[in-house]
């Protein structure tokens, strides 16, 4: 029987695609690979069975259309984890007053179902979100909290971004209702794209779960 992934429509990024992060720890759900990068190629259908096809690179099509590309990631993939900072100490969530993307699973102020992460930015720029962990949580909740904090350290409410690339491992999956934090850091810009590092915490300050991110912006 043919593998698929389907990304129900709650787990949305933009209203019409899905959510990068989410999207990303559905595929690696489906890589046999411990560390894994994402490469998403199109805006992630929603509510559609994507076929998965396994291989050295593994790819995801809905239909003729290649969606995404998973591989295993090197071993020298994640940069050091961001240094966890002290929630009080940042500015507000910018995207409380201007959001791109306001129903995104991740970080939406306005999705009725989903993690609301609302990264606030230190003084020294990286972004620092707490997030109670939901009743239900599995590896693809913890990619997506590892997606947007990576996002909103470079302006994202005054330059819209889009996940390109995810590279993520999940070490440890939190408890429902444990208090996690998650830490963005900017790396590098070049062009139309930014690459962040995103690291999670648990409650007793070990490190759940890390990533590896492009964000590239939209044409206008």
């Amino acid at each position: 029987m043919t593998a698929t992934v389907t990304v129900p429509a709650r787990f949305c990024g933009p209203p019409d695609s899905g959510n990068g992060g989410y999207t990303s720890g559905l595929i690696a759900g489906a890589a046999p690979w411990d560390a894994v990068t994402v490469t998403l190629r199109v805006p992630p259908p929603l509510d559609v069975a994507m076929t998965v096809e396994p291989g050295e690179t593994v790819r995801v099509r809905h239909g003729e259309v290649l969606v995404a590309e998973a591989t295993e990631a090197a071993p020298d993939a994640f940069a050091a984890p961001v240094e966890p900072g002290d929630p009080a100490l940042a500015g507000p969530y910018p995207g409380l007053a201007h959001h791109p993307f306001p129903t995104c699973f991740t970080c939406g102020p306005r999705s009725a179902t989903g993690l609301h992460l609302a990264p606030g930015r230190l003084p020294d720029g990286r972004t620092i979100a707490t997030w109670r962990v939901p009743a239900e949580v599995g590896a693809p909740t913890m990619w997506a909290a590892l997606d947007c904090p990576g996002g909103w350290v470079n302006d994202l409410e005054q330059n819209p971004r889009l996940l390109g690339r995810l590279t993520g491992q999940v070490r440890h999956i939190p408890q429902p209702g444990e208090n996690c934090l998650v830490m963005g850091r900017l790396d590098g810009l070049s062009g139309r794209k930014a690459a962040v590092t995103t690291t999670l915490y648990g409650e007793n300050g070990r490190v759940l779960a890390q990533a590896q991110a492009v964000w590239i912006s939209i044409a206008r």
